[in-house]
C-alpha cells in the first residue's frame, strides 16, 4: 500500500517514519509512506503559498495552484484522495479497515485560514477527527495513517488485533502485567486461574461493563448475543463472583500468586 501525505512541513513526519510498527511495516515493504512538499510546487517567486482571503477577513488561505500542482504529481491514477476539514464526517476505525484495503491512500493537509474552497472538487473525501481546532492537518493525517498502517498484513500480529477496542464493536477488556500487587492493588484472581474458558467470559463481562459505562453510544448500537445477555444480568445484579467464576478458582487455586 502507499500513503501519500501532501503538507507544508514534511520535516513534521520525520520520526513518525522512524519509529516502533511504522519503521518495521516500511522496513517491511508492507507500507510505502512518504511526506510531499506543497510548497516546492508554487510557480511564485518567493515560493508564496497563501495569500489574504478574498473579500476580507482575517488570516492567510492556501492557493490552489500549488496544492493542486501537488496532487497531480504525486496522487496515482486510482489514489483515494482526504482531506481534513470540520465538515467531513468522524473518522472511526471502520474507516482506518476500509482505507486498509486500498492500493493508495493521500492525506491532504490544509493550513493556514483553511484553503480555497474550489480545492474541495479535487479531493473523494472530507474527514474530521473531532470537534476541535488544530494549526493544520498534519496530525489527523499522521493519526489516521498510524491507525491504517497497523491494520496492513504483518504490520503486527493478528492476535494483538483481534480483540482490540472497536474491533467488535465493544471497548477492549482491562490487561494486566507482574507483579500481582503494586501499592495494594491486585491483579484479578480469575487471570491466573488457568480456565481459559473462564478467562475469556470474564473479559468479555469487563469489556461489556466498561462499554456500557465509558460509551454508551457504542453500546446503544451493539447487539448482545444470549451469553453476554446473561453477563449483563450478573452486572444489573452486582453478582461479582457468580457460580462459574467461583469453579474456575476453586479448580485453579495453585495458579494464583498471592505475593
Amino acid at each position: 500500500m502507499k500513503i501519500k501525505v501532501l503538507t507544508l512541513f514534511p520535516r513534521f513526519y520525520d520520526s513518525f517514519v522512524d519509529t516502533s510498527i511504522i519503521k518495521r511495516a516500511i522496513g517491511k515493504g508492507i507500507v510505502d509512506f512518504s511526506s510531499c512538499d506543497i510548497r516546492a510546487y508554487t510557480k511564485d517567486k518567493y515560493r508564496r503559498v497563501d495569500a489574504p482571503p478574498v473579500g476580507g477577513g482575517a488570516g492567510l488561505i492556501e492557493q490552489l495552484q500549488p496544492i493542486v500542482d501537488c496532487l497531480r504529481a504525486n496522487a496515482g491514477k486510482n489514489a483515494h484522495v482526504v482531506f481534513f476539514s470540520p465538515r467531513g464526517h468522524i473518522y472511526k476505525e471502520e474507516d482506518a479497515v476500509r482505507f486498509s484495503k486500498m492500493d493508495e491512500l493521500v492525506l491532504v493537509c490544509g493550513h493556514y485560514e483553511g484553503v480555497d474552497e474550489r480545492f474541495l472538487d479535487y479531493v473523494d473525501e472530507e474527514i474530521s477527527i473531532g470537534d476541535y481546532v488544530l494549526t493544520g492537518g498534519e496530525i489527523p493525517a499522521m493519526a489516521v495513517a498510524d491507525s491504517v498502517i497497523r491494520l496492513l498484513p504483518g504490520a503486527i500480529s493478528e492476535d494483538s488485533l483481534s480483540d482490540e477496542s472497536f474491533s467488535n464493536g465493544l471497548l477492549e477488556y482491562p490487561q494486566y502485567a507482574e507483579p500481582y500487587v503494586y501499592e495494594g492493588k491486585s491483579i484479578p484472581d480469575i487471570l491466573y486461574s488457568g480456565n481459559h474458558e473462564a478467562i475469556a467470559k470474564w473479559r468479555k463481562k469487563e469489556a461489556l461493563r466498561l462499554t456500557r459505562e465509558r460509551r454508551p453510544d457504542l453500546f446503544s448500537a451493539y447487539s448482545p448475543s444470549k451469553q453476554e445477555m446473561k453477563l449483563l444480568r450478573e452486572l444489573d445484579e452486582g453478582d461479582e463472583e457468580p457460580e462459574w467464576m467461583k469453579k474456575a478458582l476453586q479448580k485453579g487455586r495453585k495458579f494464583i500468586k498471592k505475593g
